[in-house]
C-alpha cells in the first residue's frame, strides 16, 4: 500500500461501499417501473444474466485499475499507462463525470429526504390523490425549497467525507447501508401481507414473454442492458476509487460478485415492495417516475398506520440515494487528495463548488423550466444525465475495457494478474473470454450507445 495512502479499516467497509455506490434509485425507483412496464420476471430473468455477462467484468477492470494505481480516476490511468500513451486523457472526463452526476443527483436526494420529512410530519396524510400529484409540483416549481435541500444533501455527504475515510466515509456508509437492508425487509414483509399482493407476486416471480414480446421486445432487451450497465455506476472511476483503498488479500473477482449481488437484492427487494403495494391497490407499477412521490404517497394514506410506513419508505429511499452521494463524494475529494491537498481543504473547496455546480438542476424544474434541450417536456437534469448515461458511462466503460484488453494499454497480463491477487474466486482467462471482453462487450456498449442517442433524437429528428 503506497506510503501515507488512507485504508479502509475492513472488508466489510470495502463491501458496503462500494455496493453503497451502485445501490442508488436507479434500484429502488428506476428497476421497478422498468420491470413494470416491460413484463416483471421475464425482464428480471434479462436483467441478471446481462448484469453478470456484462456488468461484471467492467467491475473487475475498474477495481483493477484502481488497486494497481492507488489513485482515483484522474490519476490511475497515467500511473500505469505504457509511456508515451493518452490513456491519461480520460481520466478528467471521469472526474466530470462524477461531478455531472452528483449535480443531478444532490436534487433528487434532497426530494427524498424532503418527503421523508414531510411524511413523518404528516403533511401529506388525509390529501385526496389530486392534492398529493398537487404537492409533488408545489415541491419542484418552489426554488428555494428545492434549493436548500439540495444543500442539506451536499453537506451531509461532503460531512462524511470530512472525518476521514474510516472514521468517516466507511462508518457512517456501514450506518446506512445497515439500515438500508433493515427498512427493506420490513418494508417487503409489509407489502407481501397486504390483501391483493398475491397477484403482484405473481407478475414479478413468474416470467411472462408474451407480455414482453407485447410491449416491444427489443426495446425490453435495450432497457435491460441499459439498466445493467447504468446501475453499477460503471465507467466514470466511481468504483475505481474504492479499489485503490485496499490490499490484495482478496481476489477482485470474488468481490465484484459480492457488490453485485447486494446490488441485485436491493433491486430485487424494491420489487418485492413496490409490485404487491401497487396491484393491492390496483395501481399500474409501470407508471414512471410519479409512482414514488404520487402514487406510492397515496395507497400510504389508505394503509392502516401510513404515516409511518410512509415515512421509513422515503427514510429508506434517502438512505439509498446518500450511500451513492457520500461514495462518488469520497471520489471527487479524492481526486484533489492526490494533488497534494489536505482532505479537510478539498471537501471545504468541494462542498461550495458542488452547491454552485448543483444550483441549474434544481432550478431546472421551476426558474429554468422553459429551457427544454432536449425537447419539450425535458430540462437541465434530462441534459445533465443525458451527458453522464448516454456519453461518460458507455464510452468509460470502453476505455477501461480497452485499456484492460489491448497490448496499447495496460494489457492483459497485468489485468489479470492483479484481478487475481488474492483469495477468492479467479478471473475466467481463456482466449475466449479475452475476446469476448476485446470485441463482443465493447460491440454491445456501442449498440447501446447508438440507441440512446436514437431514443432521445428519434422524436426531433421525426418531428414528434
Amino acid at each position: 500500500m503506497e506510503k501515507g495512502r488512507e485504508t479502509l479499516g475492513s472488508r466489510l467497509g470495502f463491501l458496503f461501499l462500494s455496493a453503497g455506490c451502485a445501490i442508488g434509485l436507479g434500484n429502488v425507483w428506476r428497476f421497478p417501473f422498468i420491470a413494470g412496464k416491460y413484463g416483471g420476471a421475464a425482464f428480471v430473468l434479462m436483467y441478471l444474466v446481462f448484469l453478470v455477462i456484462f456488468g461484471l467484468p467492467i467491475m473487475a477492470a475498474e477495481f483493477a485499475v484502481g488497486r494497481a494505481s492507488r489513485k482515483s480516476v484522474a490519476q490511475s490511468f497515467k500511473t500505469l499507462e505504457p509511456a508515451g500513451t493518452k490513456w491519461h486523457i480520460f481520466g478528467y472526463f471521469g472526474v466530470a463525470g462524477n461531478y455531472l452526476l452528483m449535480m443531478f443527483y444532490t436534487t433528487v436526494a434532497g426530494w427524498m429526504l424532503y418527503y421523508f420529512f414531510a411524511t413523518a410530519s404528516g403533511m401529506l396524510s388525509g390529501l385526496n390523490p389530486d392534492q398529493v400529484g398537487a404537492f409533488f409540483g408545489g415541491v419542484v416549481s418552489n426554488p428555494s425549497l428545492q434549493i436548500s435541500w439540495m444543500i442539506i444533501v451536499v453537506i451531509i455527504g461532503f460531512a462524511a467525507c470530512f472525518f476521514g475515510l474510516q472514521k468517516g466515509v466507511e462508518k457512517i456508509t456501514k450506518f446506512m447501508m445497515s439500515g438500508l437492508l433493515v427498512i427493506m425487509i420490513i418494508l417487503v414483509f409489509r407489502a407481501v401481507t397486504l390483501p391483493g399482493a398475491g397477484e403482484g407476486l405473481s407478475f414479478y416471480l413468474k416470467p411472462d414473454f408474451g407480455n414482453m414480446v407485447e410491449s416491444g421486445l427489443w426495446e425490453a432487451v435495450y432497457a435491460a442492458l441499459g439498466q445493467a450497465f447504468f446501475t453499477l455506476s460503471l465507467g466514470i472511476g466511481s468504483m475505481a476509487i474504492f479499489g485503490s483503498y485496499i490490499d490484495k488479500s482478496r481476489s477482485l473477482t470474488g468481490e465484484c460478485v459480492n457488490i453485485i449481488g447486494l446490488d441485485t437484492f436491493a433491486a430485487l427487494m424494491s420489487g418485492f415492495i413496490i409490485f404487491p403495494s401497487c396491484f393491492a391497490f390496483g395501481v399500474n407499477p409501470g407508471a414512471g417516475p410519479g409512482l414514488i412521490f404520487v402514487t406510492l404517497p397515496n395507497i400510504f394514506n389508505q394503509l392502516a398506520g401510513g404515516t409511518f410506513w410512509g415515512a421509513l419508505f422515503f427514510l429508506f429511499m434517502s438512505f439509498a440515494a446518500l450511500t451513492t452521494v457520500v461514495a462518488v463524494f469520497e471520489n471527487i475529494a479524492a481526486f484533489m487528495i492526490d494533488r497534494g491537498i489536505p482532505r479537510k481543504k478539498a471537501v471545504i473547496i468541494n462542498v461550495v463548488l458542488m452547491i454552485v455546480l448543483s444550483i441549474p438542476c434544481a432550478l431546472g424544474f421551476n426558474v429554468w423550466s422553459g429551457f427544454q434541450p432536449l425537447g419539450p417536456g425535458t430540462g437541465v437534469l434530462d441534459l445533465e444525465d443525458f451527458f453522464v448515461s448516454n456519453n461518460l458511462l458507455p464510452i468509460g466503460a470502453l476505455i477501461y475495457l480497452g485499456f484492460c484488453c489491448s497490448k496499447w494499454g495496460w494489457g492483459w497480463d497485468n489485468f489479470i494478474a492483479e484481478v487475481d491477487a488474492g483469495k477468492g474466486l479467479k478471473f475466467p482467462k481463456s482466449k475466449a473470454i479475452r475476446f469476448y471482453l476485446t470485441y463482443v462487450v465493447p460491440a454491445v456498449i456501442i449498440v447501446i450507445f447508438i440507441a440512446g442517442y436514437w431514443n432521445i433524437f428519434k422524436p426531433l429528428i421525426m418531428g414528434k
